[in-house]
């Protein structure tokens, strides 16, 4: 039997549901019948629109969709400017005040606090500067993601003709914007590895055969519910001419064949669990025009991007300054946790405009790049002020810092996100000195379970959890070290669970200062774990409580908002005029 969901999809979904977004815009949130909320909710996410966690009735979250973080000149402007104007809400955050954007970990943007009443003038303004949101949630193909410098630094096999296809064509088809689940693609050309194919439902990797450059494909990888899986190869060798074939053809056979009954376990790292690589390639060879060819060489040995790898290797990030293959540069900015104020935003794209092309990409760690910055221009930039507060040469903490949304506004978060490691990270700094030779350490934060801050892919990953302490349910993270994403991708080995968060950043500490007295000279953190050993590591990492203050300790959603001064939640949100 099919999920409700599934019914509700069927009645109403893709397209479609703009027009019943508008009508209910202009009717007002509470023209929406209640015992048809949950419907509609399901139904509005293809648009990107959210509807936020309970106790913030009325308003949305919007998600938008950018191919590869590709931000043309203007875009991030425009953003900022509707961030300004419109995501404004009942209260404060401590850490961010208010009206910002959230950069994600598939290179988009979010957006929060808008009410349903302004969602069709936001459009208005993003899509007259090109910027889209649809097809950014639900279960339909997310935002493509690649490599965030494809066109412009050096790659293997050119992907941006590629990605943009897969935005205009594939993710442009209304046939399939009905998907059982969520569904990522990616490919890169560039020998770093920062598409992550590792954990996308279908990626595509440079390879080579026969002296030909292509890619090879790899299936069902992913992250979420504790259950992560790699990618696993395809023994597939394809053409950058035929790669968008390949692509659609698993697309069209998830579609069709994935199952519709069992939400926990049907993302299409089960799907290809339940049918195997073998069968999924002779379905594949069914449905394209052309003999699949074997795996060609590939070049996972050299992949450094969160690869847990010492810096002399390779860049493991975007972040700094880089050339581009035109001789022009780029500058790789460190925004702490993903979240730009409207204000932060709106002068980054002047600086953009200012010295380089207008131009800023975004990348899958949540930072943005201003890009085509002449030689002559470069000192400039990099004496601006606002780079003191979104740096090129960021602390190793605040450089591999990346955090989800959380109970913020987020309704299956378990724990404040932003706020706390943002703090977390400034004590750190403060109170742990790494050896100088150590650029990054991935510190990633997950509400929850479903992964959404890619915990399970950190050095050291914090998930989400509640704890009693002193007879009081608290705010707890579970600690994790270990994960990365490269030649061999691994995910963390939990060592501690349930530590109350304001003995986290104790615990934190007694690790890394291990990690600085026992690493052998030029040991990556990830590399020191896989030496160290599991009952080593439980040991350095005791939690205990220090001075280090913690902004939600007690909350563990029990307010409508962490932050609140109110207990009782706002009305549901009011259109100005309306009394």
């Amino acid at each position: 039997m099919a999920h409700k969901k599934e019914e509700y999809k069927e009645a109403c979904y893709g397209d479609a549901v703009r027009e019943h977004i508008e009508r209910f815009a202009a009717e007002g949130f509470e023209s929406i019948p209640e015992d048809e909320r949950e419907e509609w909710f399901t139904r509005f996410k293809f648009w990107g629109v959210f509807h936020q966690r309970s106790g913030q009735e009325g308003y949305f979250m919007l998600r938008l969709a950018n191919a590869n973080g590709v931000l043309e000149p203007g875009q991030l402007r425009a953003i900022g400017e509707v961030a300004k104007e419109y995501a404004v809400g009942p209260a404060t955050n401590p850490e961010f005040g208010d009206a910002y954007i959230d950069l994600t970990t598939r290179q988009s943007v979010q957006l929060h606090w808008l009410r349903l009443e302004d969602i069709p003038a936001v459009w208005e303004k993003l899509e007259a500067a090109g910027v889209s949101s649809r097809s950014a949630g639900g279960d339909t193909m997310r935002n493509i993601t690649g490599c965030p410098v494809a066109g412009k630094g050096e790659e293997y096999v050119a992907t941006q003709p590629l990605l943009d296809r897969f935005q205009e064509e594939l993710r442009g088809d209304d046939t399939l914007s009905n998907m059982p689940r969520k569904f990522n693609i990616s490919a890169t050309g560039c020998h770093e590895g920062c598409a992550q194919d590792s954990i996308n439902d279908i990626g595509l990797e440079p390879a080579e055969k026969d002296g030909e450059r292509g890619f090879n494909v790899r299936v069902g990888g992913g992250l979420g519910g504790r259950q992560p899986r790699r990618a696993r190869p395809l023994d597939v060798f394809v053409a950058p001419e035929r790669a968008y074939e390949v692509v659609k053809a698993f697309v069209e056979l998830y579609h069709e064949a994935g199952d519709r009954t069992r939400r926990q376990k049907n993302r299409a790292r089960f799907f290809v669990d339940d049918w195997g690589t073998e069968q999924i390639r002779e379905a594949l060879a069914e449905r394209v025009a052309f003999p699949l060819r074997t795996a060609g060489e590939d070049f996972r040995a050299e992949y450094t991007y969160n690869a847990g790898k010492p810096a002399s290797t390779g860049r493991a990030d975007h972040v700094g300054v880089h050339d581009q293959a035109d001789g022009r540069n780029y500058v790789g900015l460190s925004v702490p946790v993903g979240r730009l104020r409207a204000a932060e935003a709106i002068e980054l794209a002047d600086l953009a405009d200012a010295y380089g092309s207008g131009e800023v990409r975004l990348t899958r760690r949540q930072n943005p790049l201003v890009m085509d910055i002449p030689d002559e221009n470069l000192s400039a930039l990099l004496a601006e002020p606002l780079l003191e507060t979104l740096p090129p040469e960021p602390s190793p903490f605040q450089r591999g810092a990346i955090a989800c949304t959380g109970t913020e506004f987020c309704s299956l978060a378990l724990t404040e996100t932003k706020a706390r490691l943002a703090r977390v990270l400034r004590w750190l700094r403060a109170n742990v000195e790494l050896p100088d030779d150590v650029e990054h350490v991935h510190i990633h934060y997950s509400g929850c379970t479903a992964d959404c801050g890619q915990a399970m892919t950190a050095d050291i990953g914090l998930q989400g959890m509640r704890a009693r302490k002193d007879g009081e349910m608290v705010e707890a993270v579970d600690i994790g070290v270990g994960g990365g994403i490269g030649e061999e991708p691994s995910f963390v080995e939990w060592i501690r669970q349930r530590v109350p968060a304001d003995e986290s950043a104790g615990a934190l500490r007694s690790l890394l200062e291990g990690f600085a007295a026992h690493r052998e000279p030029g040991q990556s953190f990830r590399e020191w774990v896989d030496a160290t050993g599991t009952e080593a590591l439980v040991e350095l990492c005791e939690p205990h409580e220090t001075d280090y203050e913690d902004p939600c300790l007690h909350d563990a959603k029990q307010s409508w908002y962490p932050f609140a001064e109110s207990e009782e939640p706002p009305a549901t949100a009011e259109v100005p005029g309306d009394d």
